[in-house]
């Protein structure tokens, strides 16, 4: 095929795995488990009388899942094609695809196109899930072509960034990082526009059709309206929705195109390239000390008697062992915990992570601008009759603060690990003399030291909506010790997936996709309860499969290779709990909310520590639970 055997290899190899099948079948399960929940959501709370109250339903619906969808896709391009390039440095096999025949687009295609592959199995499984809506009304054959056509772009767009970032940088953490983070911007940089900071119309065409066009959340909602835009210089090129494909085609060409120029530029790094030219610069010196010490022990040879100890000590100091153990008098001191002294004392993932912390921390002082300018307009806080029972307009400029920020916690947590074992490094410290605690503790806390200004600027940025009046001082103390609980949280579960997980970009995707599913868990809900209804209190029922499922969920991806009761237990209470927490946040009861998020993500963050300590050896899989001591 035109785009290299990569591509093709995958092509013919991924539909005779199981998990080919399996993702489809969970995630059509999925979508319409959340369409089941809604209509029981609308028809305990109000009377169907006629067709026009089944065609807003299919609607309101139609609404909820296109989004819900693309953020899926997004998630899943970006950090699958991402993963997939990380994998290959890692295990130092992407150097022995440069050595082949393959040329520059032949692999930076096919790589990511292959890792898309699942991605696109999805989106085609989910087109009939769609077109059922048309038995409900209010949803045309248009709007589902529109809504799949934005979300198929929206995943070459993803995957384009996670693929070249991957290609650029040479860490893991720093790739997953600044994939997350690109998005990200990439997103916010729709919501600067649209708020006419740059411009009031470009090209004849308004600030807020171009961000819509740059958006692709945005994008997929325009494409869920019956009559999306198409006025003035848009009819030309077919309205929002041509804009928006010529726009994520450009910027598609543009990033491919820049890692096909570079890919052999960027691969092998000049990290690698110096750890070989030290091997070689090593291995030099020590045949020339073999060659050294040689002759001089001939010379010593023909010497007297007389000058035989003389001789002795200048061999002794000429030795190679004598040369390269000498150290000086200022050498550092190791703690009593090496594997803490090492993520905290070194450059343990690279001086690059300065860049991650650099952009982390410009994003936040945009949040912050941003929040600043709502305050100032008075538009911080919700001020109609539904106080308290809707998402206050601060939450949208923060909560992608909040959320940046445990994806990056996460994602250095995880790649902690899989880095050491994908550097075969893991196997040298499991026969040493460390304990499991050491390892343990040592790993959580350097990974909370090096991502301290991810944690800090979070509850910084809190701390200015409530010195500035956007919040109270009991909500911003459930905020910040719900953020505290969270913080630890993500961590431990990063290390215990990366302890249980043998193979790194399984374990990544796991560890990311379990914060990502909770995050969105949680915003589905809320959607849910705030479109068909307003009686949160007698919700429980409709909701009873989505918990049950987002437990089953929770406990495959983190008991079941190592089923412990404890962690069998956090895993069936977290979505109830989680449940308990959104109806009192939309009831307004904010102490309720961080009681049930610091039990039910605490207990669940105790109950990973406790076997990555005392099962240590089966939690890295050393040996199975079955065998004896």
């Amino acid at each position: 095929m035109f785009i290299g055997p990569v591509f093709t290899r995958e092509a013919a190899v991924t539909p005779r795995r199981s998990k080919f099948y399996v993702y489809r079948a969970v995630y059509v399960a999925a979508l319409f488990l959340l369409m089941c929940t809604a209509w029981l959501v609308l028809a305990g709370t109000q009377v169907i009388a006629s067709v026009g109250d089944m065609a807003r339903f299919g609607a309101s619906i139609f609404h909820i899942l296109a989004p819900i969808q693309l953020c899926l896709v997004i998630f899943f391009a970006s950090f699958s094609a991402a993963g997939a390039v990380a994998q290959e440095k890692d295990r130092k096999t992407l150097i022995l695809l440069l050595m082949t025949r393959l040329n520059n687009s032949e692999l930076v295609l096919g790589k990511m196109l292959a890792s898309l592959i699942n991605v696109f199995a999805l989106i085609m499984a989910a087109a009939p899930v769609f077109c059922a809506l048309f038995l409900f009304g209010g949803v045309s054959s248009g709007q589902v072509l529109r809504v799949l056509l934005v979300t198929f772009i929206a995943a070459l767009a993803a995957g384009s960034i996670g693929s070249t970032i991957a290609l650029w940088r040479e860490k893991t953490f720093q790739t997953l990082a600044l994939t997350a983070m690109l998005v990200t911007v990439l997103l916010g940089f729709s919501v600067v526009v649209s708020q006419r900071v740059l411009f009031d119309r470009l090209l004849g065409i308004s600030a807020a059709d171009w961000a819509t066009a740059i958006n692709p959340v945005w994008a997929v909602m325009e494409a869920a309206n019956p009559f999306p835009t198409a006025e003035g210089n848009l009819a030309s090129i077919g309205g929002v929705m041509g804009l928006h494909v010529l726009i994520m085609s450009l910027g598609i060409l543009a990033m491919n195109g820049i890692a096909i120029a570079l890919v052999r530029v960027w691969n092998p790094s000049r990290e690698a390239r110096r750890g070989k030219e030290m091997e070689a610069k090593q291995l030099e010196e020590s045949i020339w000390g073999a060659e050294h010490d040689m002759a001089k022990m001939d010379e010593a040879t023909a010497q007297s008697s007389t000058g035989q100890n003389a001789a002795n000590e200048q061999r002794r100091s000429g030795h190679v062992d004598a040369r390269t153990t000498e150290v000086k008098n200022d050498h550092r001191q190791v703690w009593e915990n090496p594997i803490l002294w090492r993520e905290t004392q070194t450059w343990a993932y690279g001086r690059k992570v300065l860049i991650i912390k650099f952009v982390y921390l410009a994003l936040a002082v945009a949040a912050t601008y941003l929040l600043y300018s709502m305050v100032a307009a008075g538009t911080a806080v919700y001020r109609g009759d539904q106080l308290g029972t809707t998402i206050p307009p601060i939450a949208w400029g923060i909560v992608p603060l909040y959320l940046i920020s445990l994806v990056i916690v996460n994602a250095l947590a995880v790649t902690s690990v899989t880095n050491e074992r994908d550097g075969l490094a893991l196997d040298l410290l499991l026969v040493t003399d460390l304990t499991p605690k050491e390892f343990t503790f040592g790993k959580l806390w350097g990974v909370m030291w090096v991502t301290r200004e991810m944690i800090v600027a979070p509850l910084a940025v809190t701390a200015y909506l409530w010195f500035a009046g956007a919040m109270q001082l009991d909500s911003f103390i459930f905020v910040s010790a719900g953020l505290v609980v969270m913080y630890f949280f993500v961590t431990m579960l990063g290390l215990h997936c990366g302890m249980t997980y043998s193979n790194s970009r399984t374990a990544i995707g796991v560890s990311l996709g379990t914060v990502f599913f909770l995050f969105l868990g949680v915003i589905t809900c809320i959607l849910l309860m705030i479109s068909f209804t307003e009686s949160f209190h007698f919700q429980l029922f409709p909701f009873l499969g989505f918990v049950a499922g987002g437990g089953l969920g929770l406990y495959v991806a983190i008991g079941h290779r190592n089923p412990s009761p404890a962690i069998l237990t956090a895993t069936l209470l977290l979505p109830g709990i989680s449940f308990f927490a959104i109806v009192s946040f939309l009831l307004g009861k904010g102490f309720e909310v961080a009681l049930a998020t610091a039990l039910a993500y605490g207990f669940t963050t105790i109950a990973m520590l406790i076997p990555a300590i005392s099962d240590f050896d089966i939690e890295v899989g050393r040996r199975s639970g079955s065998d004896e001591d």
